[in-house]
This record gives C-alpha cells, structure tokens and sequence, in this order.
C-alpha cells in the first residue's frame, strides 16, 4: 500500500511515527508537505501535483493539517477524496473540528457534556456574558489557538473584561467558558481511532498553570476510562465524523465534559504515558479502510432482470 502522511514538518514525532509503523507493516510511506500541493480539476479527472510530480497513484493519506493552514489543508484532503483516496480523516470533518464554535455547537445539539460556553461580537455584551457562564473565575478562549495558546483564566469580572475588550480590540473571535474547579487543573485526552478508544491519559498541569497542555509543561500519565468517559468520546468523534481524533475532557460533578476534539493529535505524549503503539493502529485502520474500499470495487454489480411483460 502507499500512504502519505500530509504533514508541513517530516521531523516531528507524530510525523516519523506514522512513517515509521507503515513502514514496519510492509507500506510504502511518504511525507508530503500540503503546502505545496496542487490541485488540477478536470470534468472526470481530479489530480495533485508535488513539487512537478503527479502524486495521484496513492492509496490512503493521513491529514496532519496545521490549523494556520486549515483551509488550503482541507482543499487538499478534499482533492484527494475526489480522486477515490483513502483518507484518515474526512476533509469536512476537519473543518468541523478546526472551528471551534462550530464544534462546540454540533456537540450541544448532540446532548454530549460541555462547559457552559458564551460567544458575543461586541464588548456592550460582556456583563451578560459572564453571568451566563456562571460568574468568574472563567475561561477565555481565542477561537483559533491551539496548544494551549490564546486561553486565559481571568479570576475577576475586571478582568475578564479587560482581556476581553483586549481581544475584541485585535479583532480576535472568541469563546468564554465556564472553569471547572473540581477538574483542578487536570483533563484527559482519549485517542479514537476507527470507533475504538486505543489509549487515554490524563494530563496534569504544572504548579501555578492552569492549562494541562503538554506543550505547556504539563506531564501526563495512563488512566482508566469509566464507561461515560468512553462513551462520551466515541459519541463526540462521531458526531463530527471523525475517525482519527483526540478527545479532551474535563471531570467534573456532572460527568465528562468535552473541550475539544483534535482532528490532528499528537502521539508523542499518549504514547510515552500509555506505552502503546498508537501509530500502528492508525495504520491498522487504514489497511481495513482500503481493503474495504477494495472489495467494493472487485465486487461485480448485479444485473438487473428484466420485468415480464404482463399479458
């Protein structure tokens, strides 16, 4: 099989990883650096071009898309699907997840547990917001930040208008949220891959840091999911139609409460905390999709039989 991963840096763990278990498992595995992909659209001939080469010949990709590049990313991934590939993830759903309003929106309407979330576009609105989230302390988010970065705990009403005012003032979309005392600093992440749960941790922010972000020095470690934790990821991967993704959560008094799906998690941690091969189970999943998409094709269609005309 040839998989590549679409990925802007052939150095990262996550990128090597993948490379690496497709490798072992006998695949041809290459990193194309979406970038610099191009699309050519045709009536009945969809192709990508990479740096002058057509690179239509592949069976299955994994979208390692980066959210400052989320649009272009998505168009490539889309390209790809039109042309009968594999894909990780589908391009619509990692728009979905990417948009974090949107993601938190398409989960409410799954009845799936959020933390009481506020979205507003004028400063005018900001007491009306911050009661409806519960009061302070609360949590202020940019909408497209990533790693921890753009999110802010503001301990009092003063504050929490003052960075908010800060944002609308950069022209910055953004969420305000509940904080989850009880969670004190701690969320966990579960890896879905293909409707299964592969691993879970549980991330611990650093002293004096509220955010458990790895990148932001937080340590992480192996935890047992109960069966609402489980549950409540699998539902919110489906919910937005992804395959490959990570689930955050927060415990909280009134069960696990989602703050994200990343459609494009990294391995590094959850695979030093868990001691598991995630990356073999990505490409697991991938070798089940193209073999069924294999066997769909090989598959002769039935002739219809012809109705007997009634005399």
């Amino acid at each position: 099989m040839k998989i590549a991963v679409l990925s802007t840096n052939k150095n990262l763990y996550s990128t090597r990883r993948l490379v690496e278990a497709a490798q072992q498992r006998g695949h041809q595995c290459f990193v194309l650096d979406h970038r610099q992909c191009y699309v050519g659209i045709r009536q009945g001939k969809p192709s990508i071009h990479y740096k002058g080469h057509d690179v239509s010949d592949i069976d299955a990709i994994i979208p390692r898309i980066g959210a400052s590049v989320t649009f272009y990313g998505s168009a490539i991934v889309r390209q790809f699907e039109l042309m009968g590939v594999v894909s990780a993830n589908p391009s619509q759903a990692i728009t979905r997840s990417r948009d974090k309003l949107r993601c938190m929106q398409i989960l409410s309407g799954a009845g799936i547990g959020l933390p009481i979330t506020g979205f507003a576009r004028h400063t005018s609105d900001v007491d009306d917001l911050v009661t409806m989230v519960g009061g302070v302390p609360l949590v202020i988010k940019v909408l497209e930040g990533t790693q921890g970065i753009g999110v802010v705990l503001a301990e009092t009403k003063k504050a929490a208008s003052s960075v908010i005012e800060a944002f609308y003032g950069m022209g910055k979309n953004i969420l305000i949220q509940e904080y989850i005392k009880e969670s004190k600093g701690c969320d966990i992440r579960a890896f879905v891959v293909g409707g299964k749960v592969v691993g879970a941790m549980k991330r611990v922010a650093k002293e004096g840091e509220f955010r458990s972000n790895l990148h932001r020095g937080g340590s992480a470690e192996i935890i047992k999911l109960s069966k609402e934790e489980k549950e409540t990821a699998l539902r919110a991967a489906a919910e937005l139609g992804l395959t490959v993704c990570g689930v955050d959560m927060l415990q909280s008094d009134r069960g696990p409460l989602v703050l994200e799906v990343n459609s494009s998690p990294g391995l590094e941690g959850i695979e030093k905390a868990t001691e598991k091969d995630i990356a073999s189970k990505v490409i697991e999943y991938l070798e089940r999709q193209v073999e069924e998409k294999n066997r769909a094709q090989a598959k002769p269609l039935k002739k219809k039989k012809k109705p007997v005309p009634s005399l």
